[in-house]
């Protein structure tokens, strides 16, 4: 019972705090989960690759497997309300004065003022991200340099050649497949 209580405590903070989207929150999910010694960073990061490529927003997403991973389905139902009832509780105060506020420039320059911390937290999260699993490494070994190279390639789709992020995540699937099975 402790254990759920903890789960759905960590997330309501988390989600509390949730500004810039989930992205932005990786760093701080991943503090949280090491700290409570919930998983490896290993099976952090699988977490996050699912919880990306999965329907919803990856904090939801991944708050929910990380509270399977840990408690079963109760830990995963424990971790969705924490993380979701701070977005609900935010919304429906946001939505009754936003209309009322949103003219006042001190409110404009608040949010103005949060963009570049909500771009730092997504830069910190990818460059975690990628020391975790290797894409950063001392080393230049074949594994370092082709996921470079499939990193890379999957930015030059997106960003270039404006692919689908549905066709990049596929396809740097099957590469993944061909490359390290």
């Amino acid at each position: 019972m402790m254990e759920l209580w903890e789960l759905f405590s960590t997330f309501f903070i988390i989600g509390f705090v949730s500004f810039g989207g989930g992205y932005a929150m990786i760093p701080v999910i991943e503090s949280e989960v090491s700290q409570h010694g919930w998983m490896t960073t290993q099976e952090f990061t699988d977490i996050i690759a699912i919880s990306g490529m999965s329907p919803g927003p990856v904090t939801a997403n991944s708050a929910i497997l990380i509270g399977y991973s840990t408690a079963g389905l109760a830990g995963a139902i424990s971790s969705a309300l924490g993380i979701l009832l701070p977005a609900i509780l935010f919304v429906t105060v946001i939505a009754t004065f936003f209309s009322k506020l949103n003219h006042y420039p001190v409110v404009q320059s608040m949010f103005y003022g949060l963009r570049p911390i909500v771009t730092s937290l997504i830069i910190f999260a990818a460059i975690s991200l990628a020391f975790s699993n290797h894409m950063i490494a001392p080393d230049f070994s074949w594994h370092t340099i082709s996921l470079l190279l499939v990193f890379g390639l999957s930015l030059f789709a997106l960003m270039r050649l404006r692919w689908h992020p549905a066709y990049v995540i596929i396809l740097s699937g099957l590469v993944g497949v061909v490359l390290y099975s």
